[in-house]
């Protein structure tokens, strides 16, 4: 038998634990039978809404100095409102009854709370499972409320561990607002803490994209106030600093993170920094951060951004990360590695002999080896291409000008210029797209196959075309003067003119797949689903077409920043296909770390932009069929047209029963149909000829044009 003295020892140490808190269930029954809203408490409890939910659902638990206060708040309550189903005597109270099973609690809930039944295959944080063993709640209802709460759900509240959306922008205050309305308290004072909570509580990631893929790390985007608050400066300073864009080695929030054992990438701690630890258990530990001071949101690709509050701007962000990808840095980083999140490169496969389960290659992806391009496909820097003189490929953008002599008369009488913009005219270029995806074989006089992905050694000199068109062969317009190096779908268009085209010899690819269609589908929706978003969608007019696109900016900034946004993940993301070296230290024939990944693939990026270039030739020539029209100018997807009027309404060509001619420019939000990128006086346009400046640049408000090479 224990001693009074043992039994004196166990009851104090029950005393000085700390203070068990009612169920969930319980918590809110409370709260409801005084009549107080959850916005109140939360605002007693110097907490947030988001908080209080929390402690009522399940999925978190308060913290001293909050723990003893809500505890003290919730035995006043008792004594006040006891649950009319319990017994009578109070030395034996009844068990805890609910008239349904609590929500999912996180691992750091209540001790009261039963072990996870199982652990999720992907995220860091196991669901626990719903307290099942408790008795069935008898038939006398709870006490009524003295004045029912009603509190919005909150919205977009998915399953354990990514509960809280993809990602979070934390304040100065220690607030981090999720998507649609999210509000979670981070009590984080330093970078390796906030990572911690990060990882732990804070609920926040996406799934994978493919079943072979990779969970989306979290992402918390730091204001300058959070940045300040975290030991982060609020500007990068010092020549070094802003010349790598990120702090130096000896800083000490880099000192802290090793300290804690946290990695950084090469790229240290810039405005997107990626911090973690090795995979454990196939677990992966990693958080993003997103520095807005340091001009993480480039104003290019999210204009307006610096201007929006933080739950607005996680709002945008979470819509862009729904619709296309949690943000892992720049637009054109994030585009290609949507295509790698889209197409990941293995695939669990059973071994045959073993019969265990290995790392295969995944069918359709461009594996995990990087694949040297064939010389006259590289840059002149590349180390394939040194001691090369056979000529490189030169599949670009359009940059021509008609020659102001070929202006007929009637054109001139005409009285305006109307510039067209190809709506995302790389992402039409990509649909089925099929593409090399294994290494260059050299073949001399091969017999050419539209099929076939490659580049192509041909003589096109001898193709005529009317002056008044740019030639479909070259980037400039100018036909040209001998043979040259060709993407495929370059040399298809000129047997789909009606040519003979006899290569001398080719580089092919014999292992081909449309690697890019789950990527262009999918920001193909993203692109239409956000248009519709602001009252642009498929099924108006032209006419209310070109109207809703005049006013579709103004309907709602942040979601005109979003739809910028995709659209630069577009262009961006086939330009990362051929990056070229960063540095003043780089020398002809050093590689450079871009060339080690697999996605680094100029004959890609060179057969999306040869498509683009020719499906553009090919409206201009229906176009000209039709009416007798020629463009002035074309600098990538935009053509600038001689119009009677100021609508393209005035000039494009229709059947007799009004619908758009097939095979010429057509309106719509559709990628590969056009909308108005600008009108200005036919005489200002002609003027710009003369002096040798290209009006598509500076149609659009007059303003000069950044042209778009997918780089």
């Amino acid at each position: 038998m224990p001693t009074e003295e043992e039994l004196f020892a166990s009851v104090d140490a029950l005393l000085e634990e700390e203070p068990q808190l009612p169920p969930p269930a319980e918590r809110a029954r409370l709260r409801e039978a005084a009549g107080i809203t959850q916005a109140r408490l939360a605002q007693a409890m110097k907490s947030t809404l988001q908080t209080v939910k929390n402690w009522e659902n399940g999925r978190a638990e308060p913290r001293p100095p909050r723990l003893q206060a809500y505890q003290r708040l919730l035995e006043g309550w008792a004594a006040k409102y006891p649950r009319l189903d319990a017994p009578s005597p109070p030395s034996a109270p009844a068990p805890e009854t609910t008239t349904a099973a609590p929500a999912p609690r996180q691992p750091a809930a209540a001790p009261a709370s039963p072990p996870a039944a199982a652990e999720p295959p992907a995220g860091p944080e196991p669901a626990a499972a719903p307290d099942a063993e408790r008795p069935a709640a008898p038939a006398s209802p709870p006490a009524p409320p003295r004045r029912p709460a009603r509190e919005r759900p909150v919205p977009n509240i998915a399953a354990a561990p990514y509960r809280h959306g993809p990602l979070a922008v934390l304040d100065g205050d220690g607030i981090a607002y999720g998507a649609q309305g999210i509000l979670l308290e981070c009590p984080a004072t330093t970078i390796p803490e906030l990572v911690e909570w990060t990882l732990t509580e804070s609920g926040l990631g996406a799934p994978r994209l493919h079943r072979a893929g990779k969970d989306s790390d979290p992402l918390i985007v730091l204001t300058a106030s959070a940045a300040v608050r975290l030991g982060l400066p609020e500007r990068l300073e010092g020549r070094e600093a802003r010349r790598t864009l990120r702090l130096p080695d000896d800083h000490p929030v880099v000192k802290q993170l090793a300290k804690a054992r946290w990695k950084l990438t090469k790229r240290g701690f810039g405005p997107w920094a990626r911090v973690y630890r090795p995979a454990q258990g196939g677990q992966r530990q990693c958080v993003q951060l997103a520095v807005l001071p340091w001009d993480a949101l480039d104003a290019r690709a999210w204009p307006g951004a610096a201007g929006l509050p933080p739950a607005r701007l996680a709002d945008a962000l979470g819509l862009y990360a729904t619709r296309v990808i949690t943000p892992r840095g720049s637009t054109a980083v994030t585009g290609l590695e949507l295509m790698t999140a889209l197409r990941p490169p293995t695939r669990a496969v059973r071994d045959a002999e073993s019969g265990a389960w290995v790392s295969g290659r995944n069918p359709g992806s461009l594996g995990t080896d990087p694949v040297d391009p064939a010389p006259p496909e590289a840059p002149a820097g590349h180390p394939v291409a040194q001691g090369w003189e056979g000529g490189f490929l030169d599949e670009e953008v359009y940059q021509w000008v008609r020659d102001v002599g070929l202006l007929s008369d009637a054109e001139c009488l005409l009285p305006f210029a109307v510039g067209l913009d190809i709506n995302t005219a790389f992402l039409a270029a990509a649909a089925r797209l099929t593409v090399g995806l294994s290494g260059p074989e050299h073949v001399t006089r091969p017999v050419f196959d539209k099929k076939i992905p490659g580049c192509w050694y041909a003589d096109l000199s001898h193709i005529d075309l009317d002056p008044r068109l740019p030639s479909p062969f070259t980037p400039t317009g100018e036909r040209p003067t001998g043979p040259a190096w060709y993407a495929t779908p370059t040399v298809a268009y000129a047997q789909e003119l009606g040519y003979d085209v006899r290569p001398a010899e080719a580089y092919l690819r014999r292992e081909t797949g449309a690697y890019l269609d789950p990527w262009h589908d999918r920001l193909k929706a993203a692109y239409l689903d956000t248009l519709a978003d602001l009252g642009v969608t498929k099924d108006l007019t032209d006419a209310a077409f070109l109207a809703a696109m005049e006013r579709h900016r103004q309907a709602d900034p942040a979601l005109a920043m979003v739809l910028t946004a995709i659209k630069a993940t577009v262009k961006g993301g086939i330009g990362k296909l051929r990056e070229r070296p960063q540095g003043r230290h780089h020398r002809d024939g050093e590689r450079w770390p871009a060339l080690e990944r697999p996605t680094w693939r100029p004959d890609i990026r060179a057969a999306v932009i040869s498509r683009a270039r020719v499906n553009m030739h090919r409206k201009m020539l229906r176009t000209a069929e039709a009416t007798g029209l020629y463009p002035l100018a074309v600098l990538s997807d935009c053509v600038v047209y001689p119009s009677p009027g100021e609508s393209p309404l005035d000039f494009l060509p229709y059947t007799a029963s009004g619908k758009p001619l097939p095979g010429s420019f057509r309106l719509g939000p559709s990628p590969g149909l056009c909308k108005v990128e600008g009108v200005a006086q036919l005489a200002w346009a002609v003027d710009l000829m003369e002096q040798g400046y290209n009006p598509a640049r500076h149609i659009k408000d007059g303003v000069d044009a950044v042209l778009d090479e997918g780089e």
